[in-house]
């Protein structure tokens, strides 16, 4: 049927799905153990919203379901691409993913715990930082030790390396 024969008061707004913690194109979507069990509850969480779902105005009702569905239609791709690191597997001495590090900011006398993990896993909050920052960019690789530059705008920032662990809370 022509739009032009549809009365305006029958026309539905359109479901805007919100989008996932973003993933760079062409970039291995690495998740630690813990992430990948955050992933599955959160599809379980999501399927259950989507039992649950009892609005009786049938508009609202659809809008409610293709909400849901939308976001477990981009969980299941994202966990689709996942690719779960163990930590155990990880070189213990040098900084890679799922690694937590004690940084010391040479400039402030600062001291920062940071642990690398997955995007959907990231929260600054709690010091879990995605492996595609630039912060978690200029200190994979380093050791005990070492002093990285982190670039931070047009400033540089160096870091000391004072402690690298794996641990199974990641």
């Amino acid at each position: 049927m022509s739009r032009g024969f549809v009365r305006e008061g029958d026309q539905e707004e359109p479901v805007v799905i919100p989008q996932r913690a973003v993933l760079p194109d062409n970039v291995i979507n690495y998740v630690t153990p813990s992430g990948m069990n955050q992933l599955r509850e959160e599809l379980n969480s999501l399927e259950k919203d989507f039992a649950g779902i009892a609005v009786e105005d049938e508009k609202e009702r659809r809008r409610e379901q293709t909400l849901v569905l939308g976001k477990i239609k981009l969980l299941k791709e994202r966990m689709n691409s996942a690719r779960p690191i163990l930590l155990e597997e990880q070189p213990q001495d040098e900084i890679r993913f799922g690694a937590t590090v004690k940084v010391k900011n040479l400039e402030l006398k600062t001291h920062q715990v940071l642990t690398i993990t997955g995007v959907d896993e990231a929260n600054v909050a709690q010091g879990k930082i995605a492996f595609t920052t630039p912060i978690a960019r200029a200190v994979i690789g380093a050791k005990v030790g070492d002093t990285v530059d982190f670039k931070l705008g047009h400033e540089n920032r160096p870091l000391r390396i004072e402690d690298i662990q794996y641990g199974s809370g990641t």
